[in-house]
């Protein structure tokens, strides 16, 4: 068949036929995006206005909190208006545009987790070097490197893809994925683009981060198993959003690129739809919550915040 020129939209099959459930499930992400916005914007506001929180760790914070509202904002208003279609097309332009805000949502969520294991870490194990090592000038660098250069990698990832010819437009999930395009090729040449995922998908925004973290955390245990019970707690204080964040985000990373390639048909159909878009809901909702409930400066912050505007 023809090239993916000739093919002007693609369609979501996994929202199916679900009656009236469909205003149901409309509210219901309609409230879950209003309170990921909601959740996350309060804590950027929250740390840009008290400058006792202006230090590496919450300008990473930050970082993670507006990748978060990027990366629902990227899924939940397609979702809302699928759900609300009858013929739940996304033209083709679009597929590609949310394919990179996807997986350009991934990446940083993964270098900017990395980037805050290693602060910890020099933070638990290397305390006095800390203000020479962890600067907010080199914060600030890193946090614009991040966002650069992850973009770059997606755009490389998608430019392999964009090339394939397509023989078929419907993707089995509520969202478009790079891999899931892929399968529609009818192309010789998809092991390019399927090898260049995988490393994407797997090595670069997954192994060697986890790797990486991994690492640190072995070192901080190390440290905090030789330090005093007072130590012990501050560090476990700070790592645990931080450890709780990252293990729910990898398996989210790690159940899609299984379901991806595999398929869950042998799942129920609300579980399949629930599942497939997890990381892309639970993630950006856990992460203000955790480091808002957890750690003591943002919570003495907020507080300082409603004081101030009540009075």
């Amino acid at each position: 068949m023809g090239n993916s020129t000739q093919i002007v939209s693609f369609v979501l099959a996994m929202y199916g036929n679900i009656g009236n459930l469909k205003y149901l499930f409309f509210t219901l992400a309609m409230l879950l995006y209003t309170s990921v916005i909601f959740a996350n914007v309060v804590l950027i506001v929250i740390i840009y206005v008290d400058r006792n929180l202006h230090e590496p760790m919450y300008l990473f914070l930050c970082s993670l909190f507006a990748n978060e509202i990027y990366g629902s904002t990227t899924f939940l208003p397609c979702l809302m208006t699928q759900l609300l279609s009858e013929t739940h097309e996304i033209s083709v332009f679009y597929c590609f545009i949310q394919i990179f805000s996807i997986h350009a949502y991934v990446s940083v969520e993964y270098a900017n987790l990395t980037s805050m294991a290693y602060d910890r870490y020099v933070c638990i194990c290397k305390p006095l070097h800390y203000n020479v090592i962890i600067t907010k000038r080199r914060v600030q660098q890193t946090i614009v490197a991040i966002w650069i250069l992850c973009f770059m990698e997606v755009g490389v990832l998608l430019s392999f893809t964009a090339r394939l010819k397509l023989c078929g437009n419907i993707i089995n999930n509520v969202a478009c994925g790079n891999h899931l395009v892929v399968k529609l090729s009818c192309s010789l040449d998809t092991i390019v683009s399927e090898i260049h995922d995988l490393l994407f998908g797997l090595v670069f925004a997954v192994v060697i981060p986890t790797s990486f973290i991994s690492y640190t955390y072995i070192k901080i245990l190390a440290v905090c198993l030789k330090s005093s019970k007072e130590t012990r707690r501050k560090a476990f204080s700070t790592c645990t959003p931080h450890l709780v964040s990252l293990i729910n985000f990898a398996f989210g990373c790690f159940y899609a690129l299984i379901t991806q390639r595999y398929g869950t048909m042998f799942l129920p159909y609300p579980l399949r739809v629930m599942s497939s878009m997890y990381v892309l809901i639970f993630q950006p909702l856990l992460s203000p919550i955790m480091y808002g409930l957890k750690l003591s400066k943002i919570r003495h912050a907020y507080k300082n915040f409603l004081t101030s505007k009540i009075m």
